[in-house]
């Protein structure tokens, strides 16, 4: 099949999703490699983004970097990365935050210059420093304490902002499924009565900064994901052109009996190649 990618209309800007999509596990996709040499050869500017908030986009470049592909660190949006850069859109440089979270959140944070609070900031003793931090963010955090979401809970309820990386209730782990930062969410809701500012998928802030990062043009951006739930209900919500691979989470079946659905399915990101012409000939179509 021969591969065009001259209209204007067609894709020209990528979002994808990484696990279940690049990869399943410990392990890489197969034409992973291809993939990204593709879209470099086609000229489509695309980003890398997960719900993930444990880990720095560093190393998961680092990661893809070592099956072969050619990705950087800044053409990944992890969930902490997006707070970071929406916090910096609402808060002033130097705010001080409380964080229930772990390095991979800490650390853009505190590169967007925000100052990270003591831990027991909310203390009766620190009234007066409780005062000054403008927001809790919360991502997952596999050493959390009871008396951390003791202090996020007394921050919320004295008018500090409460901001989730993303709401997974859920996540996979070789022991089984076990609660994930959506689960550390509803808990401190419950204790405040405060629904906090999400910003991973499917809320539309995580795909609002990606676009952003790219300069994208939304009527020529493509979103690929594994998970109707977050990819594609994201996407639908935004009114962006969505992509489904079965090389994740989601059957066919469930697709079915889904209430939205992707403009496309594919079964893996090596059937999306192959199929590339045909999405840029309907994307013309949808655009003109």
């Amino acid at each position: 099949m021969t591969l065009t990618s001259s209209a204007l209309t067609a894709p020209r800007y990528l979002i994808t999703d990484m696990d279940g999509v690049l990869w399943r596990g410990q392990e890489p996709m197969p034409g992973l490699v291809e993939f990204f040499r593709f879209l470099r050869a086609e000229n489509v500017r695309f980003v890398c983004a997960t719900n993930n908030a444990s880990t720095l986009a560093e190393k998961l470049a680092e990661r893809l970097q070592g099956w072969g592909a050619d990705v950087t660190p800044d053409e990944i949006v992890t969930s902490s990365t997006a707070t970071a850069d929406y916090l910096a859109t609402i808060l002033p440089q130097g705010s001080r935050l409380y964080v229930v979270g772990m390095e991979g959140l800490r650390a853009p944070l505190r590169d967007r210059g925000f100052k990270i609070a003591e831990q027991d900031v909310a203390a009766a003793a620190n009234v007066a420093a409780a005062a000054d931090v403008a927001a809790v963010v919360v991502g997952i955090d596999w050493n959390v304490t009871y008396n951390q979401l003791k202090q996020a809970a007394l921050l919320i309820r004295r008018g500090a902002k409460f901001i989730g990386t993303n709401s997974d209730r859920t996540f996979p782990s070789p022991e089984g499924i076990i609660p994930g930062a959506g689960a550390l969410l509803a808990l401190i809701e419950t204790a405040t009565d405060v629904k906090p500012i999400v910003i991973g998928k499917p809320e539309p802030v995580l795909y609002e900064m990606s676009l952003k990062r790219m300069n994208a043009v939304p009527g020529q951006t493509l979103v690929l994901g594994d998970r109707l739930e977050t990819d594609i209900l994201g996407a639908v919500r935004l009114n962006l052109k969505s992509a489904l691979v079965l090389s994740g989470v989601t059957t066919r079946e469930e697709l079915t009996h889904s209430d939205y659905q992707p403009d496309w399915v594919f079964d893996d990101i090596s059937d999306l190649i192959k199929n590339w012409a045909m999405i840029n000939a309907q994307f013309t179509m949808h655009n003109s």
